[in-house]
């Protein structure tokens, strides 16, 4: 298994087509997508980056089959550091919370230790040095996430503000966005 997927791994290109031909793979072969999981949180591998891009991808389709692997999922958000692994993984903690709060029995389930990873997450990815998309993804699933513990739209209301002169048009338009719906 590790190898067939590690081979797909090493002809991804940061491209769109070559990203979704290889989450396709994935999609019609599920018994590919623990290993491509345990691919993501594995720094030291030279895929990891690219098996993030492809989670992303999978996700969108499948964000279910993540449901079993939340638990390692959110535990090991801290273990990325590599800006081509953070900005896909944001935008899949994003989709897992926003399905957390969806209200339909469909939805990803969360527990309060996974919840807790992903707001420790996306703060971190707030206030270091990383790129506006991660940002921008961490923001949102923050603002999702205030709506249910009181204590995070202050606070995400002053990192915010007081980083707001600092970052490109990109980081201001969702910084803008966020803080209206905030007041």
């Amino acid at each position: 298994m590790t190898i067939e997927l590690q081979k797909k791994l090493d002809y991804v290109y940061p491209c769109r087509e070559s990203r979704l031909e290889v989450a396709q793979e994935i999609l019609e072969n599920p018994s590919l997508f623990s290993e491509l999981i345990l691919i993501c949180f594995s720094p030291q591998d030279k895929n990891n980056h690219k098996a993030c891009w492809i989670l992303e991808f999978v996700s969108y389709e499948e964000l279910v089959w993540l449901q079993p692997h939340l638990d390692f999922f959110c535990s090991n958000l801290k273990v990325l550091k590599n800006e081509s692994s953070l900005r896909p993984i944001a935008k899949v903690v994003q989709l897992l919370v926003k399905s957390h709060y969806k209200e339909n029995e469909n939805g990803i389930k969360l527990s309060q230790e996974n919840l807790q990873d992903c707001i420790e997450a996306s703060f971190d990815w707030l206030i270091n040095d990383t790129k506006v998309a991660t940002k921008a993804y961490s923001i949102r699933t923050l603002y999702i996430l205030g709506n249910y513990y009181d204590w995070i739209h202050p606070e995400l209301k002053t990192i915010v503000e007081k980083d707001f002169g600092d970052h490109s048009a990109a980081y201001k338009a969702v910084a803008k966005e966020v803080l209206k719906k905030m007041k």
